[in-house]
């Protein structure tokens, strides 16, 4: 039998592994040494909730799964039926073609085509690289149709530091917007997180927050955003970005499936454009016939 993720590619950079799968280009495993940094699921599932796959040409929700192009209705697919909105891109559910497969990387490509909704066509490539102290993950967009493209990328990858019940780990963001949303999930307004639940800054002990939530104006250093998940002994595991993720989605899951009932899992999802993109505008690139557009983000580890 094959398994429902397709291919799965192992790579490795000393105690360093990880396992990446064909279909949506997914992070299934992250480990050092017989540690997990991010939340594994078993080669013969699903990724449960969109665990570590890759988001484009949108990540998040477009609203109504509907949107605006030249005064012309796009009229996505509904991906998330229990809000009637579309969710987290094209290539979710799609196999990518392999490039290349080194003991410490893998490459894979994928196409979109015009379809309902996005009448625009791509070239997409996600390589995974281990290195000493993480991973790192390079996006890179080609638009190889005849019309410019509005894109946005985003990942969605759980973190965890080894055997730390995830709900004992500390959670710290430094961003200083909250992206305010109704019951569905969409973006409706924007407030700052100064005296809120929603600030992470100090950080916070995972067990004690309840989010689905996206985040803005997040501080850079040296060309990254970092977020990190910190353990009690002080062991970390962080997760950075290049300055183009500029918006941050946080989730916590007390059901996710490779978990058991009520344990909390952690989502810390980059992206480059917030929820509703395509209707706001909010951070799409878009992308001129021929240009090539490349992000990074990765995953580092810290006192293990």
């Amino acid at each position: 039998m094959h398994p429902p993720t397709g291919a799965q590619y192992d790579i490795a950079a000393g105690d360093l592994t990880a396992t990446v799968t064909q279909v949506a280009a997914g992070l299934r495993s992250l480990r050092l040494g017989d540690a997990d940094l991010t939340e594994p699921f078993p080669v013969d599932a699903t990724p449960p909730s969109g665990c570590g796959i890759v988001l484009v040409p949108w990540p998040n929700r477009v609203k109504d799964a509907a949107w605006e192009l030249d005064g012309v209705t796009q009229r996505l697919a509904v991906t998330e039926p229990a809000r009637g909105n579309a969710i987290h891109g094209l290539l979710r559910y799609r196999p990518y073609e392999l490039v290349e497969h080194t003991a410490s990387s893998v490459t894979q490509t994928a196409a979109i085509f015009p379809e309902l909704g996005y009448p625009f066509q791509l070239a997409t490539t996600v390589r995974h690289e281990l290195r000493d102290g993480g991973l790192t993950v390079t996006h890179t967009i080609e638009n190889t149709g005849s019309r410019t493209a509005p894109v946005a990328v985003g990942a969605h990858p759980y973190l965890r530091v080894g055997d730390v019940p995830t709900a004992e780990a500390t959670l710290t963001v430094g961003a200083r917007t909250h992206l305010d949303v109704d019951d569905r999930l969409n973006v409706i307004g924007e407030s700052a997180v100064d005296g809120t639940r929603f600030d992470l800054s100090a950080g916070r002990r995972v067990g004690e927050l309840e989010l689905d939530d996206g985040f803005a104006d997040l501080p850079v250093a040296d060309g990254e955003v970092i977020h990190t998940l910190t353990a009690p002994d002080g062991r970390s595991v962080a997760l950075w970005a290049d300055a183009a993720f500029a918006y941050l989605q946080l989730y916590t899951s007390r059901t996710l499936a490779t978990k058991e009932k009520g344990d909390v899992a952690l989502a810390v999802e980059p992206m480059t454009a917030p929820a509703n993109a395509l209707n706001t505008g909010r951070g799409v690139r878009w992308l001129e016939p021929g240009e090539t557009w490349s992000v990074r983000w990765g995953i580092r580890h810290d006192g293990f």
